[in-house]
């Protein structure tokens, strides 16, 4: 399936939220494996079943909107320059991005484009990774992940 291929219809939460859990994904395999974003979206699309009836477990992408999916990695590794730069600004001095967990560095930095660098609307945002943060971690790092959010929409660097 390509990006072409995607509904084109109003994609539903559930297909969004899924689509940045896929997008966290991609960015933490393009990290692993030092392959470049466009690599890795190719072997998404290539290698895993996009349809409702996919599952994550399985290693597929249940029901995912593709063109937010493609957008968010296409972009976090275009402006991870200036991504990394604000987030290493919302991190404690004690916290370097290199000290984060890879899943959660990869988490955080799509947060932080879609904040900084998209229309979606800051809460929105926030939320949904939320979403995807409490699938992927069971201690606080979903609370990290709000506190930091929230402060990068408290200084007006996103959409309200």
């Amino acid at each position: 399936m390509t990006a072409s291929d995607a509904p084109t219809s109003h994609p539903t939460r559930r297909s969004r939220t899924i689509a940045r859990v896929a997008a966290v994904q991609a960015l933490f395999q393009c990290e692993q494996s030092g392959d470049n974003a466009e690599t890795v979206l190719n072997q998404f699309l290539r290698h895993r079943r996009v349809s409702p009836t996919a599952s994550f477990e399985d290693g597929h992408i249940p029901d995912a909107d593709l063109t937010l999916m493609q957008e968010i990695v296409r972009g976090v590794t275009l402006k991870q320059d200036k991504v990394d730069h604000t987030l290493s600004d919302l991190l404690p001095e004690q916290w370097p991005i290199s000290r984060l967990d890879p899943v959660l560095r990869g988490l955080l930095r799509a947060a932080v484009f879609e904040i900084t660098e998209t229309d979606t609307p800051d809460r929105i945002v926030i939320n949904e990774y939320l979403d995807v943060a409490h699938g992927f971690f069971f201690g606080d790092e979903p609370k990290m992940v709000n506190g930091i959010l929230d402060t990068l929409s408290r200084r007006g660097e996103g959409n309200t």
